[in-house]
This record gives structure tokens, C-alpha cells and sequence, in this order.
């Protein structure tokens, strides 16, 4: 615990003064202490960021002085604005946790100084980095009006084909006729829509090449319509078959026998992309072929030969290469230039050696016929079971329900306004009860059955009964719907339990698991007691080859603290009272971790909890937790019937503009579908902006340091209930901007955002014409142990985010200055103006396009040639 009486109070940004042991030296301390200029120039920086008079040069920042990782990153902050001094990072700062370890480390990386006794380094050169490129207004404008256009067009055909198709199916006489007309438009639908965009890339580019091209105009117009075109694709659906590598080879890809790829993010620069036979890709991976750079898309080449694995929540940036053999961690990076060689076996962000084995299973008999088999079943499963289903119910649905039947009847009047809203009661009633009950009821039964076949630790072949069986367990138990509404209250425990999950005696907070848990099946998941997860966690308990794949139990130990964005393998080597910081890559190897906290991509160790966190601890236990886990409980109830009533007033809405629509369908045909889609988009944006202004009245969200036991918190955790996947609809156009700014963003002009998400809007402030690419997150808060903190994030002008780039709370970043792909810049960082940052923790990076892995040209880096594909 603080000691009150001998500490000295700090303060940072929004937050109560924290109190620190050791500021004040003994006046022995004061005769004995010899230091450097370098040493003591640091001292005092750190003194004035923690308002005490002097900093002992032998103090340990964390337990004896009592700071934390944000209190540091102001100290690097501030010492970063001193040329004379050299620079230091957050990892330098927990491995070397004091003011005389410190400066030895930073003297020792720049050699070459005088002083005292050593005198400080100049900071290393900054490549300088040109002004970004202004976007022309005009070029601007119309780019988002084309695409709006382009969307009408595309409603208008969708529009024609739907009601040729309806009215055709309408004249089938009984039931198998229905089937057999539902099973030719369906089928041939499905096929037009798969082969379209196909169509639509080798006619409007050709072949994909390495190129260079400003966002907004002609051309980049036709990269946008090629990329919306992929990824509505029904094919993303049979990621993880053959079906889907046979797709991107139609589409340029160069693939080669035996891949197999489990990632739903659709390469779009496929001509430029060749993956070697046998090579694996798991999910949540990026390897688009393409970036947004200051304001322009860069293609470029990503190679990898045979036999290549590539572990889950990576990123592959463009002109990256891996060869033969070699192998790509989980929660990893490859930044541009940068070349695996052939064997070798990299981790991190940005990857470097390592000696783990991330292949770990045995390959199982699955050769080509199997492959075929599986494909071809697949196929006609889809074209006559699930397509005719599908259309087939519409069709009932529009017979069936009285205010679509008869409206459509030539000879039937009008129904009235009274008719109308009561069947769309009715309808949307049954359609969101329906989906919600027998959802959880498919979610708890059937996966404990498929279970029963699934052996663990058994290893199988890909592509058949076994296969099959998990893909369903893992496609029924990771609906997000679900993890939405029972995430971020108590009643979410029991929802993970019904799944499966082993949650052992569960120490009740009332926030034991955020609104995003996923994992590959529930049945082989074990969370110790006491454990708190944040949003984002990835059960990994599947491990594949490009032949076989086995399931395996995964244990989190208690009392531990996982935050945002982890992927959690089989054998992650962490044990008891662990805290895992966002984006954390979960070590394999090494003793087990215990009472320790790990951060960074490698992980490294830093402390497992600072005072300020334990501020809250005498809310946790005893009378004083029961009172006020049974307030948050009542909170959380009202949020989760509020969630649900809002969602179906949606449901109810879009069912009633549907069935008003069906008047017009007589007077304008064709037109009124066209409009119906165009309304619905529209309304859909409309509706969601006002349901999260109005839950925080129209006022913007303050910077919090608090308890979740706090009605600020539990606000938050309402605000997050609130849908936003309507947001992917708008990226890559002018519409994103306009709608953050609705929702509350503080955002300029002409921001290119390929799929950026905000966590907190109203904290988040982002400067003009910034190009924020796909999968990054700006987060404005963090959730400890039952602490709460938030605080705004500024983006300046000209700001880059590379792909997958995760912004904490409390940062700036300079105008023009660039954070590489699948970068981590932690809580209360400070990038300068131009400068190009990255890695997990992220600092000062050199010129970007050059490898640490290796020079020249990537592919001939890793030794990758063509021959590989075959």
C-alpha cells in the first residue's frame, strides 16, 4: 500500500494526485550520490513531469517512486524535446527502471560522448520525411459523388434482377416447382455474383502491378469499386476451403497446391501476391497487396514460398517475402523491405529471428481427391441447399405475410395504416425473438454435439466429417451479437459457460469479459478465477498444417488481467497473476511467467501493477464489492434491455419501410427495390448516429480516472453496446468522415479511412487529409484490474496509421508523422512532427522500406522464385 505520510502527490491529465515513494532523498543520499551530467539532467526532467524537487539517480521508477507507464511516457516525452539528451523508448525504460541504469543503456547504444562523465548523445539523424501531398477539393468531391452513384447503380440492377427473379418464382405451381425455380435463379445469382467481380477486375485493371497512385481520383476510383466488389463477395463465406484459394487464383493470385488459407481479409492486389503449395495463413491476418500511404495507395509484392506458416493477428505490409520453409509468429509484422529467409523462424513487430516452432502439429493424409472431394461437396451444398433455402423463404415470406401478400394481389385494396404497423409488429417480432432464442439454443446444443466427434489432441486430416464439424462449432459459437449483449455485465460468465468454456469458481466483477471474445471452440477453453479480460481476446486452440489441423485445451491462469487485442495460443507459457497488455504476443517458450506483466511483440516484463491502479482495491471486496456490483448488475440489465429494444425498433422500422414500400412496387416497378436499399443504408446510419448521441445526451465524453464501479464507467459500457459495423459500408469514401463527424469526432477535411475504427469518438480528434488504413483502432481508454481510465488522442494533419496500427489514449501525434503497420504507440506518448514511428511498444524508427532481415529487393532477399508456386 501508498504510504501517505512520506510520499509525494502527482498528477497527470484529468486524473487524482497519485502518491510516490521515495522522492524525497536522504540527506545521506545527497553526500554519497556522484552523477553524471547525463544523469542528472534526466533526474530532473523526471522531477518536474512528477512535481517533486529531486529524483534519486538509483530510485526504481515503479516501486519505489510509484509511477506508471503513462507518468514515463510523459518523462520520454519531455526528454525527447531535448536534443542534447538521448532518446529513450518505453522498453528501455522497463528494462533499465532507473535514472543510472537508464543513462548507462542510452550512452551505451550512443557511443562517442563527452561530459561529465559521459557527456549526453545527440539523437539519431530523423529521415526527413516531404510534406504529404495536398488532396484537390474538387478530385475530392467528385470521387464520393461517383461512388454514391456507383451504389445507386448497383441498388437499381440488384433491384431489376430481384423482382424478374420473385416475379418468375411466383408463377411455380407447388412446392417442388417453387424449389426447382428458387434452385436456377438462386444458383445462377450466386454464380453472377461470384464471377462479376472476376469480370469486373481483369476488365477495369487488368493485371495489378506495383505502382503509386493519390487517393480520390480515376484511378483510385476503380481500385475502391474492385475492392467493394471482393470483399461483398459470397466467396469470402468458404474461407478455409480449396474453393477460396481456386478463387484468388481466377482472380491473378499465384497460388500454389495445398494452401490453405483461413484469414476472411481479402487480398485485393492479387495479381501481385504468390503463396508457395503448402503454405498456411491463419485468421485475422492482413496480406492485401496494397497500403494508403499520405494520401496514396502503394501496391506491392508479397511472396512466400513453400511450406510457409503464418501465425494469427499478423500483418504482411507490401514487398515482403518469406521463403522456403520459413515461419511468421502469432501477433507479428513484416514491415516493407523487411525478407524472412528460407527456414528461418521470425516473431514480433517488426519481426525478428526467434528459435520457437510455430508448426505444431503432424500432417495427416489429405491429398488432392480429398481436396476435390471437399471442394465440390461444398459447392453443391451451397447451390442446392442453402441458396434455394434462402430464396426460397423470401418467397414464402412475401406469400405468407398478409400486408406483403395482398398488397402485392392486383385485386386486393390497399391495406390500412393500422394493418400495416400491425404486421410489422408482428413480423419484426418474430423475426429478432426468433433469431435471439433459437440462436442460443442452436449456440449450446448443437456444438456439444459436434463435440462428441472432435476428439482433443487428436490430430485429423483437413477437408472432411472432422473438419466439417469444427468450422460449424466454431462459426455457431463466435456470433458477435451475442458476445455484444451479455459482454461487459456479469451475466456474461454464464453465457461462456453455456458455450462451454471452463471459467472455474468465477470471482464476480461485473466486467470479467469485454463485448469481443472469440475462439476456435468453447469446449477446450479454461479462465482461472479471478481472471479479467478486455474486448479482443482470440482463443487459439486449434493448431493446423496445411494438412491437418488438432484441437487442444487452452488454460489462462487466475488472476490475471488480459487487455485488448491478444491472441492466446495453445501453450502460452503465462501462469498465475499475470497482466497481458493490449496487443501482447502470448510467449511459447521460457518458464512461465507469474506475477509479472508482459508487454510488446516480443514480450518483455514489466511490472504486474503500480499504485495507482490499487487506488480502487477496498471497492473489491467484502459489503463495499456486494453494494456495488449489484447497482452496476441493475445498470447493466437496463443497458442490455435497452441494446435489445433498440436493435429491434431498428428490425421494426426497416420491416415497416419494406411493406410501405410494396405500394409503390406497381406504380415504379423495379425502382422501388433500388430505392428501398438506398433508404435502408441511409436510415440504418441515421438511426444508430441518434441512438448513440442521445445515450450521451448530446455532450461529449470528459476524461475519466475511476473504478468500474463508477457511473461513468457503466456510461461507457452502455455506449459500447451500441452497433457499428454500418460503418464498414463507408470505407475508402468521403461518407466515413461525414459520419464520424456525426457521431462526434473532431475530424478535418478529406481523411482517406480504409476501415479505421474509434473507439471513443468524442476523445478522439483526427487533423486533415490523414490516411488511416484497414484494421486500424484509435482507443481512447483502458481498463486495468478494475480501474478505468480515458483521455483524448490527437491525430494531426497528414498523419499516417499503417495497417493494424493500434493508437492508445492520451498520444499525439505530430502533424505528417507516420506509425507503421501493426504498430502498438502506448498511453500518453508524444510523436513528433514528421517522424516515422513504429513496432510493439512503438518508437523512432528508421527510413522505412529498409529490412532489418536482410538488403536488396525482398523476394530475392528470402531466395523466392516462381518455381516455389508449383
Amino acid at each position: 500500500m501508498v504510504e501517505q505520510s512520506s510520499g509525494v502527490h502527482i498528477s497527470g491529465p484529468g486524473e487524482p494526485a497519485v502518491t510516490m515513494r521515495g522522492a524525497v532523498p536522504t540527506e545521506m543520499e545527497t553526500e554519497t550520490e556522484t552523477e553524471t551530467e547525463t544523469e542528472r539532467r534526466l533526474a530532473d526532467a523526471l522531477a518536474d513531469v512528477v512535481c517533486v524537487e529531486r529524483v534519486p539517480v538509483d530510485s526504481h521508477f515503479f516501486e519505489d517512486l510509484g509511477a506508471n507507464s503513462l507518468v514515463m511516457a510523459q518523462f520520454c516525452a519531455r526528454v525527447r524535446k531535448i536534443p542534447e539528451l538521448p532518446s529513450p523508448s518505453m522498453r528501455d525504460i522497463y528494462r533499465y527502471p532507473t535514472i543510472r541504469g537508464l543513462t548507462a543503456a542510452l550512452v551505451q547504444k550512443a557511443p562517442g560522448t563527452v561530459g561529465a562523465a559521459v557527456s549526453p548523445s545527440a539523437p539519431a539523424p530523423m529521415t526527413p520525411v516531404a510534406p504529404a501531398p495536398h488532396t484537390n477539393r474538387l478530385s475530392h468531391a467528385l470521387c464520393g459523388t461517383m461512388q454514391c452513384l456507383i451504389f445507386l447503380i448497383y441498388s437499381l440492377v440488384s433491384g431489376f434482377v430481384t423482382a424478374t427473379g420473385y416475379e418468375w418464382i411466383a408463377h411455380g405451381s407447388g412446392l417442388a416447382d417453387v424449389y426447382l425455380r428458387s434452385l436456377l435463379f438462386g444458383g445462377i445469382g450466386f454464380i453472377a455474383l461470384c464471377v462479376f467481380p472476376v469480370l469486373a477486375k481483369w476488365i477495369l485493371v487488368g493485371r495489378w502491378k506495383t505502382d503509386e497512385f493519390p487517393v480520390w481520383g480515376l484511378k483510385y476510383l476503380r481500385f475502391w469499386f474492385v475492392k467493394v466488389l471482393l470483399h461483398a463477395n459470397p466467396m469470402v463465406f468458404l474461407v478455409g476451403t480449396p474453393l477460396y484459394t481456386l478463387y484468388l487464383r481466377a482472380l491473378g493470385a499465384r497460388i500454389g497446391k495445398g494452401v490453405i488459407i483461413l484469414s476472411p481479409s481479402v487480398p485485393v492486389c492479387t495479381d501481385l501476391l504468390t503463396i508457395g503449395a503448402g503454405t498456411v495463413i491463419r485468421k485475422d491476418s492482413f496480406f492485401l497487396g496494397y497500403r494508403a500511404h499520405r494520401g496514396r495507395i502503394q501496391t506491392g509484392r508479397v511472396t512466400l514460398g513453400r511450406d510457409v506458416y503464418i501465425g494469427e493477428k499478423t500483418v504482411l505490409d507490401i514487398d515482403t517475402s518469406m521463403g522456403d520453409g520459413a515461419q511468421l509468429g502469432h501477433a507479428s509484422a513484416l514491415h516493407r523491405g523487411q525478407a524472412v529467409p528460407s527456414g528461418e523462424h521470425w516473431h514480433g513487430s517488426p519481426a525478428e529471428p526467434t528459435s520457437i516452432d510455430y508448426l505444431r502439429v503432424a500432417s495427416a493424409p489429405c491429398g488432392a481427391a480429398r481436396r476435390v472431394w471437399f471442394g465440390a461437396v461444398t459447392l453443391l451444398q451451397m447451390i442446392f441447399l442453402y441458396v434455394p433455402l434462402a430464396v426460397g423463404g423470401m418467397y414464402m415470406l412475401f406469400t405468407e405475410v398478409p400486408a406483403i401478400g395482398k398488397r402485392l394481389d392486383p385485386q386486393t385494396a390497399a391495406l390500412s395504416r393500422p394493418e400495416l404497423i400491425s404486421d410489422a409488429l408482428g413480423l419484426s417480432l418474430v423475426l429478432f425473438v426468433g433469431f435471439a432464442v433459437l440462436g442460443l439454443l442452436a449456440m449450446y446444443a448443437v456444438p456439444r454435439l459436434l463435440g462428441l466427434a472432435v476428439k482433443p489432441d487428436r490430430v485429423y486430416p483437413l477437408y472432411g466429417f472432422h473438419y466439417t464439424a469444427h468450422r460449424l462449432t466454431a462459426r455457431l459459437t463466435n456470433i458477435k451479437f451475442f458476445t455484444w449483449l451479455f459482454g461487459d455485465s456479469s451475466y456474461v460468465v454464464h453465457y461462456l459457460r453455456g458455450l462451454g468454456y471452463d471459467l472455474s469458481r468465477v470471482e464476480q466483477t461485473g466486467s470479467n469479459f469485454g463485448t469481443e471474445v472469440q475462439h476456435e471452440t468453447p469446449l477446450l477453453v479454461t479462465v482461472g478465477s479471478g481472471t479479467m479480460v478486455a474486448d479482443g481476446l482470440s482463443v487459439i486452440n486449434a493448431d493446423y498444417s496445411s494438412t491437418s489441423f488438432r484441437l487442444s485445451r487452452v488454460s489462462i491462469g487466475p488472476h490475471n488481467f488480459l487487455g485488448n487485442n491478444i491472441a492466446y495460443p495453445v501453450g502460452g507459457r503465462t501462469g498465475d497473476n499475470c497482466l497481458l497488455a493490449t496487443k501482447v504476443m502470448i510467449p511459447l517458450d521460457g518458464e512461465v511467467r507469474e506475477g509479472v506483466g508482459l508487454l510488446g511483440s516480443p514480450s518483455f516484463e514489466i511490472p504486474r501493477s503500480v499504485d495507482r491502479d490499487a487506488r480502487f482495491d477496498h471497492l473489491r471486496t467484502g459489503d463495499t464489492l456486494r453494494r456495488h456490483l449489484a447497482a452496476k448488475n441493475r445498470y447493466n440489465l437496463r443497458s442490455m434491455a435497452w441494446m435489445l429494444g433498440v436493435r429491434w425498433l431498428h428490425v421494426f422500422l426497416l420491416t415497416l419501410l419494406a411493406l410501405a414500400t410494396v405500394d409503390l412496387y406497381g406504380v415504379l416497378g423495379d425502382v422501388v427495390i433500388a430505392v428501398y436499399l438506398a433508404l435502408t443504408l441511409a436510415l440504418s446510419t441515421a438511426y444508430y448516429v441518434l441512438v448513440e448521441r442521445c445515450v450521451t445526451l448530446f455532450r461529449r465524453l470528459r476524461p475519466q480516472l475511476c473504478s468500474i464501479y463508477d457511473r461513468n464507467f457503466w456510461l461507457h459500457e452502455r455506449l459500447w453496446k451500441v452497433p457499428d459495423h454500418y460503418l464498414n459500408v463507408f470505407n475508402g469514401t468521403p461518407l466515413k468522415t461525414l459520419v464520424w463527424r456525426l457521431l462526434g469526432v473532431r475530424i478535418g477535411a478529406r481523411v482517406f479511412d480504409d476501415g479505421c475504427y474509434v473507439t471513443d469518438r468524442t476523445l478522439a480528434v483526427i487533423g486533415d487529409e490523414c490516411t488511416l488504413n484497414a484494421g486500424t483502432k484509435i482507443q481512447c481508454h483502458s481498463q486495468e484490474d478494475g480501474t478505468f481510465k480515458s483521455d483524448r488522442t490527437t491525430l494531426g494533419a497528414g498523419t499516417t496509421l499503417g495497417v493494424g496500427a493500434h493508437v492508445h489514449y492520451g498520444v499525439t501525434l505530430g502533424a505528417g508523422s507516420m506509425l507503421a503497420p501493426d504498430s502498438f504507440l502506448m498511453k500518453g506518448e508524444e510523436v513528433p512532427a514528421h517522424a516515422h514511428w513504429g513496432g510493439n511498444p512503438a518508437v523512432d524508427m528508421p527510413e522505412p522500406g529498409r529490412s532489418r532481415g536482410g538488403t536488396g529487393p525482398a523476394a530475392s532477399a528470402a531466395g523466392v522464385t516462381a518455381a516455389t508456386v508449383s
